[in-house]
């Protein structure tokens, strides 16, 4: 079987991740990346000859408006054009700034008939489908446009859809503790304050989206750190059922994609966990798997709380790799798309320490 050809538009903090992704599954190529300007991340890539995850090489082409010469001059090898590059794959992973992918989907993917895959930043009309590996990967089969959930609504409902499929959820109600910029962000933010944005939060309105079914709200604070989000979410199971602190562990617990941690094993807060990614030796310290305290676990009355730390640069990247397993067939259930995600990136493994 012939693999599936991918390219990424932007190696920016998330296209980055998304191209060290698509190295990593061994039924997809890599064909190339595509970028504006020498960037710090593409002059770190040049020192390195180019040469991404798994030996893999990132060819790089260039956007309309780069300036060429920059890019001589900082001796970064240019393979061709972003039309080169959109005539050359299967796929195409857009995490250009927002508004700039649905103008690369007019002006190249569907010109070229391409398919593509955007991040969190576009308008969903730019998309056929809203996209969730978990909770709505069959919606996403055989479609050419699919638009993947922000980092928080990501992780959010990836509790959600779990204790949905268990136990059946009714609503939720969170409360996002959100990072205020990425590390390396050098535009004015909040040095000393919490900012409030109004109810509801877009996560709320986009957990409803892919999951009509669940009533959700939320509220938000930016926060003045750059690692991680933290979210708390009160659920409510349907027809007055009550869900156990034991009963939501033992969902929770065969989840791949949720580490369940205590405060007594050192997972204090957001840091411990950027901190433990780097222990592992994890690139760029990301993580894939969310963060959810067991000890954070508590009944409300018929109610389960819970908290989950969401590592903001690379938790999407796993949700992408199913996206576009699902937007070019390679697998048609998400049972099985999930799956191989989770083999060629790894996640998981930790379930099996001790068993």
């Amino acid at each position: 079987m012939s693999k599936i050809r991918v390219g990424v538009a932007g190696y920016g903090t998330i296209g980055q991740r998304l191209a060290d992704g698509v190295a990593q599954q061994e039924d997809m190529e890599l064909v190339g990346i595509a970028d504006l300007a020498p960037t710090l991340s593409l002059r770190a890539l040049r020192e390195r000859d180019m040469i991404g995850v798994n030996g893999v090489k990132y060819n790089l082409y260039l956007v309309d408006g780069a300036d060429e010469e920059a890019f001589k001059a900082a001796d970064i090898p240019v393979a061709g054009s972003f039309a080169d590059l959109c005539q050359n794959v299967d796929i195409m992973l857009d995490s250009a700034p927002g508004g700039v992918g649905a103008k690369n989907k007019e002006n190249y993917y569907e010109k070229y008939g391409v398919k593509a895959i955007f991040q969190g930043g576009e308008k969903n009309a730019v998309a056929d489908v809203f996209f969730h590996g978990y909770a709505n990967y069959e919606k996403g089969v055989g479609k050419d446009y699919l638009k993947l959930t922000s980092c928080n609504t990501t992780g959010l409902i990836r509790t959600v859809d779990c204790l949905d499929r268990a136990y059946g959820i009714e609503k939720v109600a969170i409360t996002i503790i959100r990072r205020v910029a990425d590390p390396g962000d050098y535009h004015r933010g909040l040095t000393n304050a919490l900012q409030m944005e109004k109810a509801p939060t877009h996560q709320a309105v986009d957990l409803m989206t892919i999951m009509p079914h669940v009533n959700a709200t939320g509220i938000l604070v930016h926060t003045p750190v750059t690692h991680g989000h933290i979210i708390t979410v009160l659920a409510t199971a349907k027809d007055g059922k009550k869900i156990t602190k034991e009963m939501a562990l033992e969902a929770f617990e065969k989840h791949p994609r949720i580490r369940v941690v205590t405060m007594d094993e050192g997972f204090k807060g957001n840091a411990s966990f950027f901190k433990y990614a780097r222990d592992l030796g994890n690139r760029r310290g990301d993580m894939y798997e969310i963060g959810l305290w067991a000890d954070s676990i508590v009944e409300s009355g018929n109610d389960i709380m819970y908290a989950i730390n969401i590592p903001q640069e690379s938790v999407t990247i796993p949700e992408t790799m199913d996206a576009i397993r699902a937007a070019t067939k390679m697998q048609l259930t998400r049972e099985e798309g999930t799956a191989m995600t989770n083999k060629y990136l790894g996640i998981g493994k930790f379930k099996t320490i001790g068993k």
